[in-house]
């Protein structure tokens, strides 16, 4: 089992509101550079959706239980197929899209307890959760040539140091997909 952050993320280290949906004034800019930047599986999670589960906080899943259901494409198959965890304290009904159910407990025993690979995009709040319990393995991160100055950072300041390997960079339209581990040192 690994756990995987996929994030859309600027040169300066922001990935809030990448789509505008939280209305910021520095929101969209993800959409900036065309929606085949940002269409189909960007982050090569491949056989990945077919056998592990999607890990989403509250309103991420909000988000995208409007977003995908409606969509027929082959990769929207994949994402309304796969089994999806919502972590809430406040959700009760995950009914609106399929194959989706709150976390029952605690967040991190849940993910400790999951035997499938888990895949969480978005969700800041349960990155930090995760990556303050050193439980993530590795982040696949789609950089755009924007620099915000301001928004919601990744890797938060006054964090512990974080040592990863670089295990692939490919230009992927105006971004560029990186995947970083765990380093082996």
């Amino acid at each position: 089992m690994s756990v995987i952050v996929i994030e859309f993320i600027t040169l300066d280290g922001i990935v809030s509101d990448p789509d505008g949906s939280g209305g910021t004034p520095t929101g969209g800019w993800a959409f900036r550079h065309g929606p085949e930047t940002v269409a189909g599986d960007k982050f090569r999670l491949g056989s990945t959706l077919d056998d592990g589960v999607l890990l989403l906080g509250r309103t991420t899943w909000h988000l995208f239980s409007r977003l995908w259901p409606g969509r027929n494409d082959p990769f929207s198959a994949r994402m309304n197929a796969v089994p999806k965890l919502v972590a809430s304290r406040t959700l009760t009904d995950a009914s609106a899209w399929a194959n989706s159910r709150v976390v029952d407990g605690d967040l991190v025993d849940a993910v400790k307890r999951e035997r499938r690979d888990v895949i969480i995009t978005g969700s800041l709040s349960i990155v930090h959760a995760l990556m303050a319990e050193d439980l993530i393995d590795e982040y696949r991160l789609l950089i755009f040539p924007t620099i915000l100055g301001t928004g919601e950072r990744l890797f938060p300041a006054g964090g512990p140091p974080r040592y990863l390997e670089c295990r692939t960079a490919e230009q992927t339209g105006a971004g560029v997909l990186a995947r970083y581990g765990r380093a082996t040192l």
